[in-house]
C-alpha cells in the first residue's frame, strides 16, 4: 500500500514558487523570529516601510490580501473601496490559514489560490526593495518591488495610511 503524499510546508512551496520565478536568491531564514514587522525590519537591516505586511482582511465576508508597507496600517475603508465592499475586519487565525495556506507571521504573497483578490499598497513603490514574508515566521525574501508586483498577481492601490 502506498503512503498518500505528503503535501509540500510552506518553507517548500515557497522556495519552489521563488525558483520558478528565479527570485530564490533572495530568500532568508533566521533564528529569531521576523513575525512582526519591526522584528523583520531589525532582522533585514533595512527601513520599516520595506517590509511587505500581508493583511488578510473579510470584506463583506470575502477574504483579501492586502500587502502593505511596513510603517504603514491597512486602511479598511479604503480597501471595501478597491473591492466594492461596505464593511471589512480582519481575518483570523483560522480564516488565514484556510485562505492562503500559511499561518499568520509567515503569510507569504507566493502560490495563493487564483480567486483570492490581493491588493498591493501604492505606498510600497517608494523603495525598490521590499521584503515580504517567505512562507514562515522566520523568513523573508529580498527582491526588487517591480517583482513583487509582477509576480503576487495583485493590481496597486491606495489602502494604507501612516
Amino acid at each position: 500500500m502506498t503512503q498518500p503524499q505528503k503535501k509540500p510546508g510552506s518553507r517548500e512551496r515557497v522556495r519552489a514558487f521563488l525558483e520558478a520565478h528565479g527570485l530564490a536568491e533572495g530568500l532568508t531564514e533566521f533564528e529569531q523570529s521576523t513575525k512582526t514587522a519591526a522584528a523583520a525590519a531589525e532582522a533585514m537591516g533595512c527601513e520599516l516601510g520595506q517590509i511587505v505586511k500581508s493583511l488578510v482582511v473579510v470584506a463583506d465576508g470575502t477574504p483579501v490580501l492586502a500587502l502593505v508597507a511596513g510603517d504603514r496600517r491597512g486602511d479598511f475603508d479604503a480597501i471595501c473601496g478597491e473591492v466594492g465592499a461596505t464593511a471589512a475586519k480582519m481575518a483570523d487565525a483560522d480564516t488565514v490559514r484556510a485562505v492562503t495556506g500559511y499561518a499568520i507571521g509567515g503569510v507569504s504573497p507566493f502560490d495563493l489560490p487564483e480567486e483570492l483578490t490581493v491588493l498591493i499598497d501604492d505606498s510600497l513603490t517608494r523603495f525598490e526593495t521590499v521584503y515580504p514574508a517567505a512562507g514562515t515566521p522566520s523568513s523573508m525574501v529580498r527582491m526588487r518591488y517591480a517583482d513583487l508586483a509582477r509576480v503576487a498577481g495583485g493590481r496597486v492601490a491606495c489602502i494604507s495610511h501612516a
